[in-house]
């Protein structure tokens, strides 16, 4: 089971959280500041942080930009009571992957902690799996049970970042300037022909779909 850290100079939020965690299946560990933070990681193995941003010794902006100058990409939640967009953007710019504000919605934060845990599972496999079907980086092949496709890059790798982020609308410039580089002089109507293969190529596949949403882009839906 995944172990979640639970870093708060708060004792009550501390306990809260361990029992909301733990609830869910989840084990957990805290500490009181971002120095204790460091020595539980130096013993324990973690998969995931939640992270308040105001603690004393050492808050949760430099223990982010702390670890990720060791090029240790943990999953980081940071959790605040500061709602202004300047300290979400600092945030983000020394290293979270994700920022919730207090007061905090506990099925909100458990939907986050379950996206976060799931895309590092998918960055560290590099593998998307879905019942029997299995999406793989690293062979670009789509594979469901003895039936295996082979995929042309673009489209893979258009299929691959859909599914990264089931249900997240993507605009079609996103993802040009991502899978064809913002340098690309094609246009972004080989978005709309490139999903169009894709959708032709896995019809009747009853596990995932590819969704227009009108007037913004498109979303990967999973259906299991």
């Amino acid at each position: 089971m995944f172990h979640i850290l639970v870093a708060d100079d708060d004792k009550n939020t501390r306990l809260y959280f361990k029992a909301l965690l733990n609830r869910e299946g989840y084990t957990v560990t805290t500490a009181n500041d971002g120095e204790e933070a460091l020595r539980v990681m130096d013993r324990e193995h973690i998969d995931l942080i939640v992270l308040d941003v105001m603690m004393p010794n050492m808050d949760g902006y430099e223990f982010t930009k702390t670890l990720r100058e060791t090029n240790n990409n943990l999953p980081i939640l940071m959790v605040s009571a500061k709602q202004l967009a300047v300290d979400k953007r600092k945030g983000f710019s020394v290293g979270t992957d994700d920022y919730i504000t207090k007061p905090i919605d506990d099925e909100e934060m458990l939907l986050r902690i379950k996206a976060l845990l799931r895309r590092a599972k998918i960055a560290n496999e590099r593998k998307i799996e879905m019942g029997s079907v299995v999406i793989d980086y690293d062979s670009m092949t789509v594979r469901r049970g003895d039936e295996v496709q082979e995929l042309p890059q673009k489209e893979f790798l258009l299929l691959y970042k859909l599914l990264s982020y089931p249900s997240k609308i993507f605009t079609r410039i996103q993802l040009m300037d991502e899978i064809w580089g913002s340098e690309s002089e094609t246009g972004w109507e080989t978005v709309t022909v490139h999903i169009g293969r894709l959708r032709k190529r896995f019809e009747g596949w009853n596990e995932f779909e590819i969704v227009s949403v009108r007037g913004l882009g498109y979303k990967a839906v999973r259906k299991i």
